[in-house]
């Protein structure tokens, strides 16, 4: 073997070794991860959050981690994820909203707002309320997630610039809740003050002297004119009880191993220290570091009292730099003892636990570590303990909203007569056509096409060229008559159908040249490397266009991000969802970037939803030499894999990969297309042949002729009101959803497309002088360069989506644009721009 063939096998062969394990890796996950269509259990039928055991769940730095980074290092789905936002709303905060809740709606968790104030109470006014209400609804409505609100929590702390102000708290809480119970998002507010010990607090920051004369007099609620710890730390602070739907408490283990060193006492943290024996119980009780008796507990005041569930805020911090309990001690001590307090106080129903690395004022300001999966043994410890619980409610508890639906929801769903009407119309109008070239054939012999080329066939690539335009202006969504044309001009199917299978005939022809050139080993290599350079073009593909979302004025959330228009899978249920393509992209910045984020990038699982389909290809070129080598032993009937069509018939849900693309072309129903494409593009000469011949004519004409003639005729018997017997009177009506869905590689697509391939070619060959003259100058040139065209087309799509006032439904506008995008790439081709870089 030449050395330089061996090493670029070697390269190939890593690759491949790399993908097969990735693939394995991830392969259970993909399975179980697909389902995701289905309203999850503790979901009401319009998506509203049910409750049905403990919600447990992290509050995040999401700056540094996310839900799917989370929920591999636990190895189970939590229900909540929290996250801290600035009030009133600016615009990071509803960048860092959006991007929580699209990570969290794909796990089907609830989403904890915490609401920091970051103006004075008393500046906040009705608008804010209104604008943070408005996106509520919007971001429940786009994510069909539930939130609860924590607004200003640990207001009675003296550490928070909105703390210890009763008066004005309680107005702003109850103008937030008004909007927001008056609102249609559902969500609920969760009125959440720190546990009282050592309240008020006054050697954390000391900014009792701001207090006005009306906050002292509301706070001194023993009387004395002094605000001490004799006074009630929860009370002033407690807003009409209608404004309140759950109540929260925040209680940390700062570490300081007694009661007297409470939050808020300037007590120095000297050591690790695991948690006093019944701390947390004693904390409940509201015994634990007062100096002077309660009366009453929080849990008792207002869980029992309010009849409200409380969402308890927790966590425990540890200190690297210091000595004392192992971590393990000093955090499953904690929440060991929160979880022993549960049978006793019912009304906890859900736990976030605190999930960063933070400087923490406590510590003396120095870096402290919260996590309580920061560790494989603390990850295993602390989900052995919650499933120890057994009533804890692991996710999904909302719907899931997944890249994949969004992918999925690209898919322009045809539904009813309306839609047969056309794939009928059509059908009629290429069974014409058909049966005219048959009659141009014989009197005007010279229009043939000249078929004297072994290895290129430019009917091929002339229908490739229209395809790949019919790609283009289908993504390219305004109105123009480009749009209207490729949208029914080909019947029950899209481009994509024929392109995956003219790809495979354009493959199954040119691998015996190669093989003429160097043999089948230097053949199979060549097809190898030419698949690394479709997945690196990929690769490199998502990367620019996540870089250039961070570009200044360029809005890249058009192809990063889908909204579903209602024509999906769902309907017009989930019209108006906004589906993010680029699950963890963000992650891919960290430095270290986490291995899962990588593994997205690295199985393309995220990218532009008009790039998907690249997938599909990546995969199939992989095999590509593997199938040719089964062909060439006229072991053809193995390729065409009807029984991996069948599995996907069976198990839709089943996915040997998890990258994007399965989720509109699922690899086990697409690859037939491909690999037929593979038989008949290797045997071209002899199935044209076979079909030219008498009987081989007769055959086709029956097929094209008789499947038309099907659908006119039960067509007629539909419009006109009579019974086409032999077939039932709804048999019309009902041959769409059975064989003609778009989101779905059905019987009748795939009939469809041999109706389509048969009438085209066969009109091709008889009329090929007129046509090329009047259309091959383009579609011949694309087509050959199909594959370089629909890589380009994506940065076309986006530059259009950032065209200023476009108005997509304006005809003259649309016809403008997309007659621009095709010459404009017509060009490129014509120039070969980047053909050394972009693979054809």
């Amino acid at each position: 073997m030449p050395a330089r063939i061996g090493r670029r096998l070697g390269g190939v062969l890593t690759a491949l070794a790399l993908a097969a394990a990735g693939a394995v890796l991830v392969a259970p996950a993909a399975v179980a991860g697909t389902a995701v269509t289905e309203t999850a259990p503790g979901a009401a039928p319009d998506g509203e959050a049910l409750q049905d055991g403990l919600w447990f769940g992290p509050e995040l730095d999401w700056g540094a981690d996310g839900p799917d980074g989370y929920a591999e290092r636990l190895g189970e789905t939590p229900a909540t994820y929290a996250i801290r936002l600035s009030y009133p709303l600016d615009d990071r905060s509803r960048q860092d909203w959006s991007r929580a809740a699209t990570a969290a709606s794909a796990r089907g968790a609830v989403l904890v707002l915490s609401m920091e104030p970051r103006v004075p109470l008393a500046d906040l006014t009705p608008d804010d309320a209104a604008a943070f209400n408005d996106t509520l609804e919007q971001v429940q409505s786009d994510y069909d997630i539930h939130h609860l609100v924590r607004f200003a929590p640990e207001m009675n702390g003296s550490w928070t610039t909105w703390g210890q102000q009763p008066r004005e708290f309680v107005r702003a809480f109850e103008s937030v809740a008004e909007t927001v119970h008056e609102g249609a998002s559902g969500a609920e507010m969760v009125w959440a003050p720190s546990y009282g010990a050592g309240y008020p607090f006054e050697r954390a920051d000391g900014r009792l002297e701001d207090l006005t004369a009306a906050d002292l007099r509301a706070l001194d609620t023993d009387g004395d004119g002094l605000l001490t710890e004799s006074d009630d730390p929860y009370g002033p602070y407690f807003p009409d009880p209608d404004a309140v739907d759950r109540v929260g408490l925040t209680m940390f283990s700062f570490g300081k191993g007694e009661a007297g060193a409470a939050a808020g006492r300037d007590v120095p943290l000297e050591t690790n220290s695991a948690p006093d024996d019944g701390e947390v119980a004693a904390r409940l009780d509201e015994s634990w570091g007062y100096t002077v008796p309660q009366s009453a507990t929080f849990y008792d005041r207002f869980a029992l009292g309010e009849d409200r569930d409380l969402l308890l805020d927790t966590g425990a911090l540890y200190d690297f730099t210091l000595t004392g309990d192992d971590e393990l001690t000093v955090k499953q001590g904690w929440w060991r003892q929160v979880f022993a307090a549960l049978p006793s106080h019912p009304r906890i129903t859900a736990i976030t636990w605190l999930e960063t690395v933070r400087e923490e004022a406590e510590a003396g300001s120095q870096e402290v570590d919260w996590r309580a999966t920061g560790s494989d043994e603390l990850a295993s410890a602390l989900r052995d303990d919650l499933n120890a619980l057994g009533d804890v409610q692991w996710g999904p508890v909302t719907e899931v909203i997944t890249a994949e639906q969004g992918v999925a929801s690209t898919v322009q769903v045809r539904q009813g007569n309306d839609e047969m009407n056309w794939i009928t119309g059509t059908a009629a109008v290429l069974a014409v056509a058909f049966v005219i070239s048959g009659l141009v054939g014989r009197m005007l012999p010279s229009w043939r096409y000249p078929d004297d080329s072994a290895t290129r066939d430019l009917r091929i690539d002339m229908v490739r060229g229209f395809v790949i335009i019919v790609v283009v202006v289908t993504h390219i969504e305004v109105l123009s008559p480009y749009s209207l044309a490729s949208l029914n001009v080909i019947g029950a199917i899209t481009g994509a159908e024929l392109f995956v299978l003219l790809s495979g005939i354009v493959l199954g022809m040119v691998f015996p040249a190669a093989i003429r050139r160097g043999g089948e080993w230097a053949a199979a290599v060549a097809a190898w490397a030419r698949a690394r350079k479709q997945y690196l073009v990929a690769l490199a593909v998502i990367l620019l266009i996540f870089a250039v979302s961070f570009v200044p004025f360029v809005d890249a959330s058009a192809i990063m991000t889908f909204t579903d228009r209602g024509t999906g899978a769902d309907g017009t249920t989930t019209t108006g969802r906004v589906y993010d393509l680029y699950p963890n992209a963000d992650r891919l910045l960290d430095y270290p970037p986490p291995w899962y984020a990588v593994r997205q990038l690295l199985l393309l699982e995220m990218g532009p939803w008009p790039f998907n389909i690249m997938g599909l290809f990546v995969v199939l070129s992989l095999a590509y030499p593997a199938l040719m080598w089964l062909i060439r032993r006229r072991m053809w009937w193995l390729v065409g894999s009807w029984g991996l069509y069948a599995v996907h018939i069976v198990r839709p849900d089943f996915a040997p990969l998890p990258s994007q693309f399965n989720a509109v072309f699922p690899l086990l129903a697409w690859q037939v297309l491909f690999t037929h494409g593979l038989v008949i593009g290797y045997y071209r000469r002899q199935i044209i042949r076979a079909l030219t011949s008498t009987p081989g004519k007769i055959l086709v004409g029956a097929f094209v002729v008789g499947y038309a003639g099907f659908l006119v005729y039960l067509w007629a018997g539909d419009s006109f009101g009579f019974v086409p017997t032999p077939f039932p009177a709804d048999l019309y009506g009902m041959l769409y959803d059975s064989g003609y869905p778009r989101i779905d590689l059905h019987w009748g697509r795939l009939i469809d497309l041999l109706l389509v391939m048969a009438s085209s070619y066969a009109v091709l060959t008889v009329a090929w002088k007129p046509i090329n003259a009047v259309m091959g100058w383009l579609w011949i040139p694309l087509g050959q360069a199909s594959l370089y065209v629909f890589i380009v087309h994506v940065f076309f799509v986006l530059a259009v989506a950032n065209i200023p006032g476009l108005d997509r439904q304006s005809f003259w506008q649309g016809t403008l644009v997309h007659t621009a995008v095709i010459a404009a790439i017509f060009l490129m081709v014509k120039r070969r721009f980047l053909f050394s870089v972009i693979p054809r």
